[in-house]
């Protein structure tokens, strides 16, 4: 609760209660577990990230004299000329870890220009000491951002350029007048820094926001949803996700916070949009986000709105397949904690690294090769950029029926000479929908302005290369693995080789001669497997989530009770969680656990600022101009103000290029199984760093079919889908 006993946040709390002994316990274990997994840094390394700043603050004070005086001002001009650093991002929130980059901002006076003086007279001061190291300025990207690294701490630093002639050392960037007569990249810049600190003054204790997020963070990414460019969810989402739960809880320590969390965003009824404020329309007539009157705004699936004016969706990236898998992890997120409620498993539960290989029948491989490390990274960040609307061109042209599930990480093969790195994605058909006999799913298109957009990399280099390789389950290099070991196939379960199937009857788990329609190979074996062992445990997970609402059920309407007690119509029983049994009456107000669950509901299900309409298909639009992407946002399109900022930052490419992308799809080969229970493996590249023949170089397709003799097929290079 806020000091003035108002409440933080667009809607009441759903509950105030204070915490057990035993959640005062689990907050104790939970806090030991985040300090075993490294995820704090040393005394001597915190020392040594603010000698950093305070150095690098000397530097843009000297370099602001220095062109104060280039430019001819007096020398009272030139002793008042000033710059100031301000920091945000995880090292502002206060939840960074070792070896995390500091992401800064410089603010400057509005005649230190950003082309000129920051990119060119700044790199230039920076180059000449011997202090800073792996100097790369990125001045075309959405957020211009110069990184570098100074005494081995990486820092990205960005530029405003404020329309004053001088920075005073008490200048306060959270005031709306800031933004006055600045322009886009300064907003955006700026906008790092104003999300950052609103977010600390809208958490009730920010001691118990900082361990909950810090734990939602090391959660999301062990369970590979933490991505703000792949189109999951970057640092200031999770950050704003965490803070809305401190404010529904406001009275919860970290473990409460936690398994809230879980709870609450497992029913979050999206697109309804998550809120720390209301959403302020401001003075200065920026763009905010607004689906009533922003027809693209209508078109997010997540949004996630930053508390700084201008409020805009720091999560636009986010597609179907992607807040699909979220919404699952947000599930087993809520299984584990309900778990642990029960003493029925440990933290460790919660963080085991989601098996992302071993989960689907099916990848895209993407393979990246250049000439040197420094074109790698490169040629990496900006095919990166790309792989989002790849995700969303395959969701759209398969009317949702192919979903795609990015892996957020690349792997790099050490054991192989060159510079090259790969990223996968999982495929999937649609779960629950109806098989149409002769079905198909075209996405050469799709491939083709994956591969146009690509190919609009303006620094391309000899050697930059792309390769999509369609590979199955058991083809999945070893590389990918932890220490290149391929983790062994579960044993199958005696009498699993004579149960009927929904296909052939299986006799033997080896694949069989081509030809055969009666025989399964391994895969498919293990997939009806790991299937029916999915399935139990939605079973498992939905009955448990029954139970737990019909405990917390209001009594029946018309039920009256006597006063012994009973009543003529016996209600359900009133369950009360512990955290309202157990904990100390302070403020004379104990919620029941059906009030609790009523302003449960209404926060997860309805908009919490006015109506907002449902999402519509998202907008086949190639964007252009992505550069680095930043936790309040992600990639925008250059120019467009109302496309949000991010506190995280990654360096990404830029432009257009005539460079060529390799793709080769030859003719099918014969069949191994004849029943079409997955994807088959007939896309296929040529050795890395050789370019296909041009007779090779088919079109993917996609085709969805129920037919079981492989001699019936035409020869077309197709993926079939059962």
């Amino acid at each position: 609760m806020a000091a003035n006993g108002q409440h933080l946040g667009v809607t009441e709390p759903i509950s105030i209660a204070g915490p057990t002994e035993m959640d005062c316990i689990k907050t104790r274990e939970l806090e030991k577990f985040l300090v075993s997994a490294g995820l704090y840094e040393s005394q001597e390394e915190a020392v040594r990230r603010e000698e950093v700043l305070g150095r690098l603050d000397q530097i843009v004070k000297s370099w602001v004299k220095q062109i104060s005086r280039n430019k001819g001002f007096n020398e009272q001009l030139v002793q008042e000329a000033n710059a100031k650093i301000f920091t945000f991002g995880s090292y502002r929130l206060g939840v960074h870890g070792p070896g995390a980059d500091i992401d800064t901002l410089c603010v400057g006076p509005h005649y230190a220009t950003r082309e000129e003086d920051f990119f060119i007279e700044l790199h230039s001061i920076l180059a000449e000491r011997e202090e800073v190291t792996e100097l790369h300025p990125v001045p075309d990207a959405h957020v211009p951002v110069m990184k570098f690294k100074f005494n081995g701490i990486s820092i990205d630093l960005l530029y405003a350029r404020l329309s004053l002639w001088a920075i005073p050392d008490d200048l306060d960037i959270s005031q709306e007048s800031i933004l006055r007569n600045v322009d886009e990249q300064s907003v955006r810049s700026l906008n790092g820094c104003r999300v950052t600190d609103q977010i600390l003054r809208l958490v009730p204790n920010i001691q118990h926001f900082r361990t909950t997020l810090r734990c939602l963070k090391l959660w999301a990414k062990r369970r590979g949803v933490y991505s703000n460019v792949t189109g999951f969810l970057g640092g200031v989402n999770w950050a704003l996700l965490v803070a809305r739960i401190c404010q529904l809880y406001p009275n919860a320590v970290p473990s409460m916070l936690v398994s809230r969390f879980f709870r609450v965003y497992t029913q979050w009824r999206w697109p309804n949009p998550v809120m720390l404020c209301a959403i302020d329309e401001g003075t200065l007539g920026l763009p905010v986000w607004d689906p009533r009157k922003n027809p693209r705004d209508r078109t997010h699936q997540m949004p996630i709105i930053t508390p700084a004016y201008p409020c805009m969706n720091s999560s636009y990236n986010v597609s179907n397949s992607t807040l699909r898998v979220m919404t699952e992890e947000f599930q087993r997120g809520n299984d584990v904690c309900e778990s642990l409620e029960m003493i029925k498993a440990d933290w460790s539960a919660l963080f085991e690294p989601y098996p992302f290989f071993e989960v689907y029948k099916n990848y895209l491989q993407i393979d990246i090769t250049a000439s040197d490390d420094d074109d790698l990274r490169r040629w990496k960040g900006w095919v990166e950029s790309r792989l989002r609307q790849l995700t969303l061109k395959i969701e759209r042209h398969t009317y949702g029926l192919l979903q795609c599930h990015p892996h957020p990480n690349e792997f790099v093969d050490t054991s192989r000479k060159g510079h090259h790195c790969a990223f996968f994605m999982g495929l999937q058909r649609k779960q629950g929908t109806p098989q149409q006999e002769g079905q198909q799913f075209d996405i050469r298109v799709t491939v083709d302005e994956f591969r146009h957009s690509v190919n609009m990399y303006m620094n391309w280099k000899p050697g930059m290369d792309l390769y999509v390789t369609h590979v199955r389950r058991k083809q999945i290099p070893a590389y990918v693995f932890p220490n290149c070991i391929r983790p062994a196939r579960p044993p199958r379960p005696a009498g699993l080789a004579s149960r009927p199937g929904p296909g052939p009857r299986i006799q033997s788990a080896q694949p069989q001669k081509t030809g055969s329609n009666t025989s399964v190979g391994e895969d498919d074996l293990d997939d009806r497997m790991s299937e029916a062992h999915e399935g139990e445990t939605l079973r498992l997970a939905k009955r448990r989530h029954e139970n737990l609402v019909d405990e917390v059920k209001p009594l029946k309407r018309g039920s009256v009770r006597a006063d012994n007690g009973s009543s003529a119509e016996r209600p359900r029983p009133v369950h009360l969680e512990p955290d309202h049994c157990l904990a100390p009456v302070t403020s004379g107000i104990m919620q029941t656990a059906s009030a609790e669950e009523a302003a449960f509901q209404a926060v997860t299900s309805g908009p919490e600022h006015g109506v907002y309409g449902q999402a519509d298909d998202e907008l086949d639009v190639v964007e252009e101009g992505f550069g680095v992407i930043n936790g309040v946002g992600g990639f925008a399109k250059a120019g467009v103000a109302s496309e949000p900022l991010d506190l995280e930052l990654e360096e990404i490419g830029r432009g257009d290029s005539t460079g060529a992308v390799s793709l080769s799809i030859p003719q099918a080969s014969s069949l191994q199984n004849g029943n079409l229970d997955e994807l088959e493996s007939t896309l296929r590249v040529g050795p890395m760093g050789t370019k296909p023949s041009p007779e090779l170089q088919r079109k993917p397709l996609i085709r969805l079919s129920k037919t079981l003799n492989p001699a019936t097929r035409p020869n077309t290079g197709t993926l079939d889908v059962f």
